[in-house]
């Protein structure tokens, strides 16, 4: 009963971005095609350079992807291998920490609001490599009817072992809930303005300035690298949450600045530490 109640309230967690979803009218239709749409503010097409372009202030900007350092790794992998352990052991896990990234955006002012800005907590991961996502796709494939303990553990192998396995320069999410009917503030903006900010509800606690990538399952562009990230993002959810009946909107966090925004010392509190 105890992990029955524990699952319930990891459960809600996903809910927290619905909060801001209206219809959209106007300009929030003319950003699909159909049941689908392309990002049209973004150019990922250097990606594997790790650079990404992106329609910023009025221009066509390109910017330079920075790996994290290691004091936010170290905090990271931390508190996620220990959130894992809680779980097993069957402890609540806390909502603090690098999961939920509260995420700011600015672009679009929706016809129930005079502001453009918007704050929403989304779930958030890592990414793995590009020449590991294949491999990793296949192993979560082939182990998602296992007890739920078991994956639990192999979760935890993988943040063991991060250094080897994930991109060490992206977080992802989902967009759960925009539809060409229905969108969320953090869509519009996105898809309007791609410059997101993500930081965290934790001590240390750091801010990620970020280029947010979306794709659509359904586009029929994709390249076959999106598609695995795609695959990839939705799987880890469902791993973890349970099966869906759909794939959701892939969002990649692409990370171009990282701020220590500890409080007390003077390497903290907003200081720029990568690039």
């Amino acid at each position: 009963m105890k992990l029955v109640k524990m699952l319930i309230i990891i459960g809600l967690l996903v809910v927290f971005g619905c909060t801001n979803s209206q219809n959209t009218g106007g300009f929030g239709e003319q950003l699909w095609d159909g049941d689908t749409f392309v990002q049209k503010t973004v150019d990922a097409s250097k990606l594997d350079e790790d650079k990404i372009s992106a329609f910023v202030d009025g221009k066509w900007q390109e910017f330079e992807l920075t790996n994290f350092p290691e004091i936010f790794m170290t905090w990271n992998i931390k508190a996620r291998i220990e959130t894992l352990a809680g779980i097993i052991k069957g402890e609540m896990p806390n909502l603090e920490g690098p999961h939920n990234a509260i995420v700011a955006t600015y672009g679009y002012r929706r016809e129930d609001s005079r502001f453009r800005v918007n704050n929403a907590i989304k779930g958030c991961g890592f990414l793995p490599k590009r020449e590991k996502i294949k491999e990793i796709n296949e192993m979560l494939a082939e182990t998602d009817t296992l007890h739920f303990m078991k994956k639990l553990e192999i979760l935890t192998g993988m943040y063991e072992n991060a250094d080897s396995l994930f991109d060490l320069n992206k977080q992802i999410s989902l967009e759960l809930y925009a539809n060409p009917e229905r969108g969320t503030q953090t869509f519009l903006n996105q898809m309007t303005n791609p410059t997101s900010v993500l930081v965290y509800m934790a001590i240390p606690t750091f801010k990620l300035k970020t280029i947010a990538y979306l794709l659509h399952p359904e586009n029929p562009k994709l390249t076959d690298y999106e598609k695995d990230m795609i695959e990839y993002i939705n799987r880890i959810h469902s791993y973890f949450h349970g099966q869906f009946s759909k794939e959701f909107i892939a969002v990649i966090y692409n990370v171009v600045e990282v701020y220590n925004s500890s409080p007390g010392n003077e390497n903290g509190r907003g200081s720029l530490i990568v690039p």
